[in-house]
């Protein structure tokens, strides 16, 4: 399933991006292909440089840095080309202007994405992401609709898309100390209990006698 991610840039150029698959060949005759993972279609401003496409690639994968290699119209995935430079970047995208001239159609840039050996995981972009909404109960509990996360419960206040919690703290239990004294006369232990609570300490004036 293909989903479209359109940035709403009037001067864009397209990449088809997939990620989290594998290429392998086919069995019937051999041909590579791709398999698995996820296929979007990211819509970018022309005058983005390199840094800035790579930042957006992987923000749709969800791995920062990422790798990108490019398939060349009219070529096969065997002679995939990697984008790693704002040279490159040019050369792919002139291209398939060349290309998409020729054919009269506008074609995406064939982009296939993989993490590298120091990415780290993001947030990734969804098409779903501004549509999610939230709503606060008359209990103070939150609820996002869209949303897997679960639901919170305490003074919830929702602002800018992001939710700041206050969670009230459970009343701490004051220990209750014992003290005791030994009667040197008939070798009585006395025990005196003393329950803290808050600032003020009382005594129960029942003595337990050993």
């Amino acid at each position: 399933m293909v989903v479209t991610t359109d940035l709403g840039n009037t001067n864009t150029m397209k990449f088809l991006c997939s990620y989290g698959g594998k290429i392998v060949p086919r069995n019937t005759d051999g041909k590579l292909r791709y398999v698995g993972g996820d296929t979007r279609v990211l819509a970018l401003d022309r005058s983005l440089s390199f840094s800035e496409v790579m930042i957006k690639l992987g923000e749709l994968c969800g791995s920062i840095p990422v790798k990108l290699r490019c398939q060349l119209p009219n070529e096969d995935l065997d002679a995939l080309v990697s984008i790693k430079s704002d040279e490159d970047l040019v050369n792919v995208i002139e291209e398939y202007d060349r290309a998409s001239k020729a054919t009269s159609n506008t074609l995406k840039i064939r982009s296939f994405l993989s993490p590298s050996s120091s990415s780290k995981s993001v947030k990734r972009i969804s098409p779903l992401q501004s549509s999610d909404t939230s709503s606060i109960g008359d209990d103070g509990s939150f609820s996002a609709i869209g949303s897997s996360s679960p639901p919170l419960t305490g003074k919830t206040v929702a602002r800018h898309h992001c939710c700041v919690q206050q969670i009230s703290e459970p009343p701490v239990p004051y220990p209750t100390v014992h003290y005791y004294y030994q009667n040197p006369s008939n070798h009585q232990i006395v025990y005196y209990v003393a329950h803290h609570q808050g600032n003020n300490t009382s005594s129960n004036n029942n003595r337990v006698q050993y």
